[in-house]
Order: C-alpha cells, then structure tokens, then sequence
C-alpha cells in the first residue's frame, strides 16, 4: 500500500510539472505576434470554412485554457486571450479545437467512441467516489460495492485513454492545416507544435495517473478477497 501512494504522489508531482512547463510555453509563445496578423477567431473560421464546416458557431468563454469545442451545439469555445489573441499560441490553440469539429464533420470513430461514454460518465462520476469510500469501509464485510466502484472508475480511466488519440489527432490536423495554408511561418508552426505537444503530454500524464490510480483500487479488492 506504500508503493501505491508513492507512486500517486509522483504522479502527482509529475502532473504539476508538465502543466507548469504547459502554461509558461503558453505565457512565451502567447508574446509572438502571427506574422498573418489573425486572430484567434479568424484562425478558427478560416480552418472551419477551409474544411467545407459551415454550421459551427466560434464563442468567446471566460477563463484561461478553458478552450474546447462542443459537438452538442457544434461550437468551438475560445478563451478571450485565445479569441482576440493573435499571436502563434492563440493560433494554436483555435485550430486544435477546430481539429474537433473537423473530428466531428467527418465523423472520426475515436471522438464518437468518446462522446457516447460522456452521459454515462457524468452521471457516475457524481456517485463514484462515495461508492468507492463506501466500498472500502466495508470491504471487510462485502466486496461488492467496491467492485461496483473499481468498474466505475475503470470506465473513466478509459475515457482518459481514448481521450489520447482524440487529442494527438486534433493537434495533427491543426498543424497540417497550418503548414498546408502558410498562416504561419515555419519557425511559428514549430512553436505551434511545441506548444500542442505539451497539451498533449498533460493528458497523457492524467490517463497514466486514472491507471495508476485504479491498480490500487484492483488490490484493495483483490487483497479484501482473499482475506476472506
């Protein structure tokens, strides 16, 4: 059980780390200016129309990284420093998320694989931690809310590695779009890149920690077994 929680706390740490690398990356190339001189907005509309994509609204939300695209209303929702911005981060970052809805319009399997797991999964997110509390009181006693709670968890661990391909492919056609169009230079698409391939490896981290995580959750109830 030691080992289990050294291993989440350098997960932890590991998680720290890359979204600290992730977000100075971001400060540093947020302060270059897109030679085009576009716009976060204007980068997403130009990749959405470039893509034949016509039915996508791009909004502005509150927040700092708090960029994504929505397949339920078909929007791609940018940060107000990525919306207004024109520099080579906020290009970056509106044509990932509009690598999302390319995913979406061309019916990528991945992001659908992924999109019918979300109703599932935020309803037993709500539920999953108390049924794995609960499970663990009474593990002495029975297993089965802790196994109910362990294939719970399990469920979103996948998520979280489905979510990896999703994510790496979104950046893909980002920065093919970018290159093939020249709205950036080569020295901005090679900060571009750089930039996604650190939002890439927060995820990764995340779906090594949900698996880390649910090994110890498999040997709490395989070792409650066996004690009975």
């Amino acid at each position: 059980m030691a080992g289990a929680y050294l291993i989440g706390i350098i997960f932890m740490v590991i998680s720290m780390l890359v979204s600290w690398r992730l977000r100075s990356k971001f400060a540093e190339y947020s302060q270059v200016g897109l030679a085009v001189g576009l716009s976060g907005k204007e980068i997403a509309e130009k990749m959405l129309r470039d893509n034949g994509i016509y039915d996508v609204r791009v909004l502005s939300v509150e927040g700092q990284l708090t960029d994504h695209y929505n397949p339920a209303d078909k929007t791609v929702n940018l940060s107000n420093d990525v919306y207004y911005g024109r520099s080579v981060a906020a290009a970056a970052v509106a044509a990932h998320e509009c690598g999302h809805a390319v995913q979406h319009a061309t019916a990528y399997s991945w992001l659908q694989f992924r999109s019918s797991m979300v109703p599932f999964l935020s309803i037993a997110s709500s539920w999953m931690q108390w049924i794995i509390l609960g499970g663990i009181l009474l593990l002495n006693t029975t297993p089965i809310p802790l196994a109910i709670g362990v294939a719970l968890f399990a469920a979103t661990t996948l998520f979280s590695f489905i979510t990896l391909p999703v994510e790496y492919d979104a950046s893909n056609r980002a920065l093919a779009w970018i290159e093939r169009t020249g709205v950036a230079t080569p020295r901005e698409h090679e900060m571009a890149s750089d930039a996604l391939k650190w939002a890439a490896r927060t995820y990764v981290v995340a779906a090594l920690g949900s698996l880390a995580t649910l090994l110890y959750y498999v040997s709490l109830l395989m070792g409650g077994r066996r004690s009975d």
